[in-house]
């Protein structure tokens, strides 16, 4: 894999075709669609991928049951279809997941109601759903989720959605983008936009966030694909009216000892009847999400303290023996949910749908949307960017069909007919010559996939690499070195939040494991040691905005 400094360079010294603005998960498949078209693509990112929303949603690839109540029938269509494809094309990431729908006698619509829906959802995914639905009596509830609150409880209808990572899946995307072509690079802002000598958006002024320099981007066409940035890009040119109306989500994370869930369990907040859940995630379990408007800076967004409790109202409603208190809460995300300005009345009501939009000066803008949904935007966004170059009589050669729907993202190549994790962990294991044990071998594989037989291999070849960053877990030293090596780690932060994921699971969020990766990516990074103190102080940071909400 290219090193950040080459890509860097390309950046400057190449012409693109497209040059797509953010890596979160709409950037990412817009990117991986282009490079597998064979067009000339390169992607910015003032962060990290995945940073904003693409890390921080409720890592779900879903149809929207919801959305039926609302009649958006074609958007739930859409959903279910792409979450088969996710399926397939990610298997390791995509999991089927059961979700259980209590009903109670005080709910707003009974079981018969609920059935009717469910069989519409199945029937929408072409009863292609992971399973189809069946409904639970309270006897079998109080086996299968004996937490659930099952005073008054009428029936519970059990579906099935899809669990994924999101920030991996945002970034084997751009990884299988980059294995065709593409230039991704982070850390590279976006401060101004270039224009031909007809006013036309051509590339964009860009600077490395890391080394304090710019280069100028050239390229045909220009994606704004910035999520809760969005109208801050548009404002670059000549952009019209606000598109967004964002609004927050978050979530808090617990210990599975403290609520122990088999299922996903959907919960409707007892005050206001939102609706949202609760997820087993392993050793751990999280709930959210909540819904409000938002109006500040994206990159300061984080739970307040009124964001916790009424999380913890609505656990303690549907888990009474769980008990939960705010000293139960691990780690908590906030994101931003970059949604379509209809001037709804409340924010639930808000669109889901996605917008292409182009404006005066020829920028593109794609809007909306949601996860399960990405890979279609990003064919939509470049086909609308393919129709632009057409108009200019700029359609490079050798354009052809980008098959993202059946080309499997990197760790998904040679993953099993069915789907058998357990048999994928084996070779790990065998790979590993004994210096990882079961657990771990799993661990590496439902992340990482097959690639988590490389992983391994790499393992037991060194035993530095074996070193964990938490006493007790599975994550050790190999994954610091392979997210620099590759998956374009550039920061502590990218490493502990986003490919290890310890800022969320770990007790201590992983303050305890920031010194040891410092001096492992300092290493290996030619960092100094002023470099080296600013990036820990940088996590560390991060990790007091997630416990922000403790001190108000």
């Amino acid at each position: 894999m290219e090193t950040r400094e080459q890509r860097w360079d390309r950046l400057g010294q190449e012409a693109f075709d497209v040059l797509v603005i953010g890596g979160g998960i709409t950037g990412a498949g817009a990117v991986r669609d282009a490079a597998r078209r064979g067009l000339r693509v390169a992607l910015v990112e003032a962060e990290d991928f995945a940073f904003g929303t693409s890390s921080r949603s409720s890592k779900l690839v879903h149809g929207g049951l919801r959305y039926l109540e609302h009649g958006e029938f074609s958007l739930v269509f859409e959903a279910v279809s792409e979450r088969r494809v996710l399926q397939n094309i990610a298997p390791h990431l995509v999991n089927p997941l059961g979700f259980l729908f209590p009903i109670y006698a005080s709910s707003k619509r009974g079981v018969n109601t609920i059935r009717v829906g469910l069989w519409l959802y199945d029937g929408l995914s072409l009863f292609r759903s992971p399973k189809l639905h069946r409904t639970l009596s309270r006897k079998q509830v109080q086996v299968e989720e004996p937490h659930l609150n099952v005073e008054r409880l009428k029936g519970c209808p059990l579906y099935y959605d899809c669990a994924t990572d999101d920030a991996r899946l945002t970034l084997e995307t751009v990884l299988d983008a980059a294995a065709c072509g593409a230039v991704p690079v982070t850390y590279a802002r976006v401060e101004g936009l270039v224009r031909d000598d007809r006013g036309r958006v051509a590339g964009a002024q860009v600077r490395d966030m890391l080394r304090d320099c710019t280069t100028t981007v050239r390229a045909t066409t220009v994606i704004n694909a910035t999520g809760p940035w969005t109208d801050k890009v548009r404002s670059l040119g000549q952009g019209g009216k606000p598109l967004l109306r964002p609004t927050k989500g978050v979530h808090m994370v617990v210990d599975k000892k403290r609520l122990h869930l088999n299922h996903a369990v959907v919960l409707r907040h007892p005050d206001d009847a939102r609706v949202m859940f609760g997820i087993p995630w392993g050793d751990r379990t999280y709930v959210g999400t909540t819904d409000t408007f938002y109006d500040g800076d994206p990159a300061d967004v984080c739970a307040t303290s009124e964001d916790v409790d009424y999380l913890l109202e609505a656990s303690n409603a549907f888990f009474p023996r769980a008990d939960l208190t705010r000293d139960d809460v691990i780690a908590t995300w906030a994101g931003l949910r970059p949604l379509i300005s209809e001037d709804a009345e409340n924010e639930s009501a808000v669109s889901r749908e996605h917008e292409i939009v182009v404006d005066a000066d020829g920028l593109i803008t794609i809007a909306g949307g949601k996860l399960t949904t990405f890979r279609r935007m990003g064919a939509e966004v470049i086909s609308r960017a393919l129709e632009l170059m057409a108009l200019l009589g700029q359609v490079p050669d050798g354009v052809r069909d980008a098959h993202t729907g059946r080309e499997p993202l990197p760790g998904a190549v040679g993953w099993p007919e069915d789907d058998d994790h357990s048999a994928v962990a084996e070779q790990a294991l065998d790979a590993s010559q004994g210096s990882i044990d079961s657990d771990q071998a799993r661990y590496l594989v439902d992340r990482y996939g097959t690639r988590g037989i490389d992983l391994a291999h790499c393992m037991a070849a060194d035993p530095v690499l074996r070193e964990r960053l938490v006493q007790g877990r599975p994550e050790t030293l190999a994954l610091v070195d392979w997210a620099i090596d590759k998956e374009m780690a550039c920061t502590v932060r990218d490493v502990l939040i986003r490919r290890t994921q310890l800022f969320f699971r770990d007790h201590d969020q992983g303050l305890g494991a920031a010194e040891q990766v410092a001096d492992r990516m300092a290493e290996r990074l030619g960092w100094n040691e002023e470099r080296r103190t600013e990036e820990v102080l940088a996590y560390q940071q991060e990790v007091a905005l997630s416990r922000r909400w403790r001190s108000v």
